[in-house]
């Protein structure tokens, strides 16, 4: 009998974990999302209403960063093509938070038991640092464009310019704008 209650506790501890780490089928559908995946909207609800960062702009970053994936990890390094030199960040999870800022985050926030694999945590993490964001640079949090730069820079990157001389990392600061003006299109035809 003992047995079989450890057995129930293991299995219902296991059932308790960050939910699912697997991307919604289709990411270029807001509503799709959202209805595959309601945990993920009311995530996303509670953090604009805490921190004032619309659904949609968290949306965009989220696809930007991880695409949705729980479990997502920067790629592996290699020297010589074939000997592992480990990642090339500490960035995990939904909001691919980088281990010193999302222990910044942890600790100011209070919140000792988040983790980047849970949706509700890595969206008020992008609440957070958005609104600190705001605070310090006076960068909109409806502005998906420089949200996502001072983001993807740190807001001391960001300040200094290092994204302006990344073509590259300007263009996809582009497309992070896009997709949340398409999601936010989304999200009020489907709340109807």
């Amino acid at each position: 009998m003992k047995k079989y209650l450890a057995l129930g506790v293991l299995l219902a501890v296991a059932a308790c974990g960050g939910g699912p780490s697997k991307p919604p089928r289709n990411l270029d559908d807001a509503c799709a999302i959202i209805k595959e995946r309601p945990q993920y909207f009311n995530a996303m609800r509670r953090t604009e209403a805490r921190w004032g960062v619309p659904v949609a702009v968290q949306m965009a970053t989220i696809h930007q960063e991880s695409k949705f994936d729980g479990n997502a990890k920067t790629p592996q390094r290699f020297a010589l093509g074939i000997i592992p030199l480990g990642r090339q960040s500490s960035a995990y999870g939904y909001s691919q938070a980088l281990d010193g800022t999302w222990d910044e985050y942890r600790e100011d926030t209070r919140r000792f038991g988040a983790r980047r694999n849970r949706i509700s945590d890595a969206t008020d993490f992008m609440g957070w640092y958005m609104d600190g964001t705001q605070k310090k640079l006076g960068i909109s949090k409806a502005d998906a464009r420089n949200q996502y730069l001072a983001y993807h820079e740190g807001r001391g990157g960001y300040s200094r310019g290092s994204h302006r001389s990344k073509s590259w990392l300007l263009a996809v600061a582009d497309r992070v704008a896009s997709r949340a003006q398409m999601y936010e299109i989304q999200l009020q035809a489907c709340r109807r």
